[in-house]
């Protein structure tokens, strides 16, 4: 953790320690690892320059495919907040209670690794429980400072439930802490490592006094129950252990957190700052366009977040391995729309413009709100790799050979065989191949 000097006026565009993540530089408005099972074909585009190119981004969809292993429907939670670990953003989740929030972020941390931080929010939740309690032996030297190891101000990934629940002066402390990065309380001035905040609610609030608040997190996503259509799936998934995290590279992480490979945060802070040199002129056009539509639709979408919109067109493009973001890049968009009814008009609205939106990384989160024949095709490229390398030998007899069938008449429900995406031929010749007498 770095000291700033309290006389010094601390400037958020300014390089962070070395600790940190290297967060996106924001254009003006003027001018604008291996996979969850094998490697999937199809990846376009060049690489991001200085190694943050398709050997980091696989690496952290493999971390995020592990975390959602295991959980039904709640794949895009633990893809979204990669997104927006890379792009310097944070994220709000809103559902009923019981969905899985909690757990979707908390494995993903996980397996990202780093300091972890989880609370949940109350009327009198005091400042202390977050930000850490009043440093003793300076106050006995007359000087008001806080002793925050092991707390949120320097945590890599943080979560907290119920947010909006904070008392004025949590929210206000962690208004700061969220736009720049910075811990300022009394004496005390911190660069914060913070990539990613995410926080959860039953609900959005209706208080307009919390509205400043809520906009610090950009990206948004509304989760349902698991349809009944999955209920089997789900009560099968919740008698098996959770997933392991890999082992650690040199210990565990500091202040208990899960260990995980030192190196994977590193691939983080790589992506996060091919971001913010990702070339962006290309598609600034399309992205101009689809905001005015938004906003034309009825679709708040205030200056602050258009802007900031390109942070996460930024790093849906270094994760899918490309340093020049394209059109591929705009199913990010509908996650700015501000509730789950805008959300769902933001897709119908841009349905034209990210028709062609995919990322060979985080397959369920660009085919869930694109919606988009490429992005499904991605994702069942994944699973059936997923399968193939599960199941590819029959190890589980008839139960395995019905999981390979099932993903075959998925693909050749959504395909013509005759007219497969590159990304699928392949992956459909050797189901095929698996689940064909011998």
């Amino acid at each position: 953790m770095t000291d700033i000097p309290a006389a010094a006026s601390p400037n958020p565009a300014a390089p962070r320690p070395s600790a940190s993540p290297a967060s996106p530089a924001i254009p003006s408005a003027a001018a604008t690892a291996a996979t969850a099972a094998s490697p999937v074909p199809g990846r376009g585009g060049a690489s991001a320059p200085g190694g943050a190119g398709t050997a980091d981004a696989d690496l952290v969809a493999a971390a995020v495919a592990a975390a959602g292993r295991g959980m039904v429907d709640r794949e895009v939670v633990a893809e979204v907040v990669a997104l927006c670990a890379v792009a310097g953003e944070h994220l709000l989740v809103v559902g009923a209670p019981g969905t899985a929030k909690s757990e979707a972020v908390r494995r993903v941390a996980g397996q990202l690794g780093g300091r972890y931080f989880e609370y949940l929010l109350g009327r009198f939740t005091e400042p202390n429980e977050l930000f850490g309690p009043v440093d003793l032996r300076r106050l006995r030297e007359g000087r008001v400072e806080f002793e925050t190891r092991g707390m949120l101000p320097e945590a890599d990934i943080a979560f907290l439930d119920e947010v909006f629940l904070g008392s004025t002066a949590v929210l206000n402390t962690l208004l700061g802490l969220l736009n720049e990065r910075v811990f300022r309380r009394g004496g005390t001035v911190l660069a914060s490592p913070l990539r990613v905040c995410v926080g959860a609610a039953n609900h959005l609030p209706e208080d307009p006094g919390l509205a400043a608040f809520a906009d610090r997190f950009l990206a948004r996503l509304f989760v349902e129950p698991v349809a009944d259509a999955r209920l089997e799936e789900l009560l099968e998934a919740g008698r098996r252990p959770a997933p392991a995290l890999l082992p650690p590279a040199d210990g565990a992480a500091a202040h208990g957190a899960p260990g995980r490979p030192t190196d994977l945060l590193g691939a983080l802070d790589r992506l996060a700052a091919a971001a913010g040199t990702c070339d962006l002129t290309e598609v600034t056009p399309a992205v101009a366009t689809a905001l005015r539509r938004l906003r034309a639709a009825g679709v708040p979408v205030s200056d602050r977040r258009a802007v900031r919109s390109q942070r996460l067109v930024a790093a849906a493009a270094v994760l899918d391995g490309r340093d020049r973001a394209t059109t591929r890049d705009l199913w990010v968009l509908p996650l700015i729309a501000p509730t789950a009814d805008a959300q769902a008009l933001a897709r119908d609205t841009l349905a034209d413009l990210i028709e062609k939106s995919a990322n060979h990384s985080l397959v369920h989160a660009a085919e869930e709100m694109s919606r988009s024949a490429d992005a499904r095709a991605e994702r069942l490229a994944r699973s059936a790799a997923a399968l193939l390398a599960e199941h590819g030998a029959l190890p589980g007899g008839a139960d395995s050979r019905l999981r390979l069938e099932g993903a075959l008449r998925e693909i050749d429900a959504g395909f013509d065989p005759d007219d497969l995406p590159a990304v699928l031929a392949g992956v459909r010749a050797d189901l095929v191949a698996a689940v064909s007498p011998t």
